[in-house]
């Protein structure tokens, strides 16, 4: 399933002047939900959840210029039937996911191989509530430095583990790693060449081995739809930003 790859909206003249791109990986079944259906699917205020993390990037100011969402392929059909009945226009292309996140991020950069120089957005597509200064900030920390990813720092304590128990960290040397991970998109190409690792996590542990990555602040409230807890405080949050 594909539908227009290129955005309508206008690019600002930072975007003008560096494309911007984005992938959105939804390959997440939901079993952590309990749910009937896969997390990126189940209604946040009457709308998926996906739709809202897609409107994010569609935001004109942004002037992302191709929009890639990841899927696996039996959910094709689901996605379009969603489409059609919440009137989505946003265009955006769909792509199969892969076995693994670092499969489908690949499958993603390759359906963006006639762009040769930009930066692209690899974003959780359960993550619905992401700020647009968040995205901005790490879309242009990314133009200048090659690789810039949202985190924010952890609120609790910390401990490590080890043979003898646990001991304690420096939480204010510590990061909690969130998505927009925004990259050039040719050092993101180089590094989805290499071999895929266990020790890859996010799109950051690909590349960092190849170029240093930039932290940028992200936000308390963009969280990851991971639980049905998840589901319900996203639920107040979007009805406070919306009030």
């Amino acid at each position: 399933m594909s539908t227009t790859a290129s955005s309508t909206v206008s690019p600002s003249d930072s975007a003008a002047a560096v494309p911007r791109f984005a992938i959105l990986v939804a390959g997440g079944g939901g079993t952590r939900m309990g749910a009937d259906r896969p997390k990126q699917f189940l209604e946040l205020s009457g709308e998926p959840v996906l739709l809202h993390t897609l409107r994010r990037f569609a935001e004109p100011t942004l002037g992302v210029i191709a929009i890639v969402v990841v899927l696996p392929s039996d959910q094709f059909v689901t996605w379009q039937q969603l489409c059609a009945t919440h009137n989505i226009e946003i265009p955006h292309a769909v792509v199969a996911g892969g076995a693994s996140r670092w499969a489908s991020v690949r499958n993603g950069l390759a359906h963006l191989a006639d762009y040769q120089h930009g930066v692209v957005a690899v974003h959780d597509g359960v993550r619905p509530l992401t700020p647009i200064a968040v995205i901005e900030n790490t879309y242009a920390a990314a133009a200048e430095h090659g690789a810039a990813i949202a985190a924010v720092p952890p609120k609790d304590s910390v401990r490590g583990l080890s043979q003898q128990g646990s001991y304690a960290l420096d939480r204010a040397r510590l990061r909690l790693v969130q998505t927009p991970q925004c990259f050039e998109i040719d050092l993101l190409r180089r590094a989805y060449q290499l071999p895929e690792l266990a020790t890859f996590t996010d799109d950051a542990s690909v590349v960092e081995d190849l170029h240093p990555i930039r932290l940028v602040p992200g936000d308390y409230c963009n969280l990851k739809i991971t639980t049905p807890e998840d589901l319900l405080l996203a639920e107040v949050l979007l009805r406070r930003e919306n009030s």
